[in-house]
């Protein structure tokens, strides 16, 4: 006989996570092991970008702090149904994001995300005034236009006086934060993806900030402490939620190679959702950058290394909404019937949005090609996946001439979750299998796990 499930208690500290992503808003409870509820208390809301030429990425950032609200209340609501106490709320987001807040907080231009290639010419006007190589050393980020440091350059020069109104420049992450208690500040995780931030010795660079033309001043106060004193309105609406520990959001893509098991020595995590990413999380302290790859921080004593892609599952996306493809299952069936024919004579380059990189340095355009009157949507497809799979395999090569082949590959990410034909194009291309970890959830887990850490549970 099956023993009966642990009581809510026998399972706590619980964690309520959420995840701010590119996709979509999502909250769920984790208990003391990193365990969701259950279904029922996943509470997930769509996220909507505006892309339009040349180039621009951006979003409300009113609508994201709305959309985290909703994902909040729900996922409260569930934790009353099942009687679970929160010890702590978790919080991860997208890296690379920025905006400008006024003195009081308000937003005073759009949320730019690392698809916004609008700040390119200032990225390379900014790679000659600067040693791009040595500041690549020191902040563990490219001289590119998909990092704020650019991004700031570019604002100063088009912006107006939106620039000059902005009192502080930072992520959604951040801004939430100040919406929910009134504090500006940011983990180490999170502005290492700034390409501000000196990583070995934690501290904004003197340096990328002159050039990027803004002091330390205009910046929120690096700190990994919780916050507390939650927004009085919200308080009376979420008393459990007014006394507990809120840990600064995390950098998602350092969360989600925790959460998905790869944090231990040996494993490499492969994501592939909206984007794609090869990392490899490490005790890192004081790091060293590699050549190539880029590096970031999870906090003080962890670092996360890797290679990024900006082009995957998007890709997917626009090709069931531009192509007349047949229904999921019957595209599965087709692509599956395919894998025993030779190679596509059609050749894809995957690049709708831009790339991040080294792959940024081609300068290329999304193109199909090789296509006859008899090519059909499918044909179209597989093409467009062998071509993405084998830009994955790029990077997992990349990744491990730096740290050493990996004993196991962790895989994880909706796009791969989605289609087993193309987890089995990236084998191909890589080599190895590639067992599949979670559910979807592995960065909202992994930030959990690690409020478990500081909880100390």
């Amino acid at each position: 006989m099956n023993a009966p499930p642990a009581s809510p208690a026998a399972r706590a500290p619980w964690v309520l996570a959420l995840d701010v992503g590119s996709s979509s808003v999502r909250a769920q409870l984790y208990d003391a092991r990193g365990t969701a509820l259950g279904p029922a208390s996943l509470a997930q809301v769509r996220v909507r970008w505006r892309t339009q030429p040349p180039g621009a990425m951006e979003a409300d950032a009113g609508a994201l702090v709305a959309a985290s609200l909703r994902a909040l209340g729900h996922a409260v609501k569930a934790a009353r149904a099942a009687k679970v106490e929160i010890a702590a709320v978790a919080l991860d987001t997208f890296w690379h994001g920025l905006m400008g807040v006024a003195a009081d907080g308000a937003p005073v231009t759009p949320l730019f995300a690392w698809g916004d290639t609008r700040a390119r010419e200032d990225a390379a006007r900014l790679r000659e005034r600067v040693d791009a190589a040595a500041v690549h050393a020191r902040t563990g980020c490219f001289v590119h236009e998909s990092y704020p440091a650019a991004k700031l350059v570019w604002l100063r020069r088009t912006a107006g006086d939106s620039f000059s109104r902005a009192a502080c420049w930072l992520s959604i992450g951040e801004h939430l934060g100040e919406r929910l208690f009134g504090v500006r500040r940011t983990s180490l995780s999170m502005a290492s993806g700034t390409g501000l931030l000196d990583v070995a010795h934690c501290r904004w660079d003197e340096e990328m900030l002159a050039a990027a033309g803004i002091r330390a001043e205009r910046l929120p106060a690096l700190s990994d402490e919780p916050m507390a004193g939650l927004e009085p309105g919200l308080a009376r609406r979420w008393p459990e939620l007014a006394k507990v520990p809120w840990f600064p959001a995390l950098g998602d893509g350092a969360c989600a190679t925790l959460g998905s098991g790869a944090g231990r020595a040996g494993t490499l995590a492969l994501t592939v959702g909206t984007s794609a990413a090869v990392r490899v999380l490490r005790e890192d302290a004081v790091p060293r950058v590699p050549d190539g790859l880029w590096l970031y921080r999870l906090d003080a004593r962890r670092t996360v290394a890797g290679r990024a892609l900006s082009n995957a599952g998007n890709g997917f996306d626009w090709l069931r909404r531009t192509l007349r493809l047949p229904r999921a299952d019957r595209l599965e069936a087709l692509l599956a019937a395919m894998e025993d024919e030779p190679p596509s004579r059609l050749r894809a380059i995957p690049a709708l949005v831009g790339e991040r990189p080294p792959l940024s340095a081609r300068e290329e355009v999304a193109t199909l090609a090789g296509m006859t009157m008899d090519t059909s949507p499918v044909q179209l497809w597989r093409a467009w996946m062998d071509a993405v799979a084998a830009r994955i395999a790029d990077a997992v090569a990349a990744v491990e001439a730096e740290y050493g082949r990996a004993d196991e590959i962790v895989a994880s990410g909706g796009a791969l979750h989605a289609s087993a034909t193309f987890r089995r194009a990236v084998e191909r291309a890589v080599g190895r299998p590639l067992p599949l970890r979670g559910e979807g959830d592995e960065t909202a887990r992994g930030a959990a796990l690690i409020a478990l850490e500081r909880l100390g549970g």
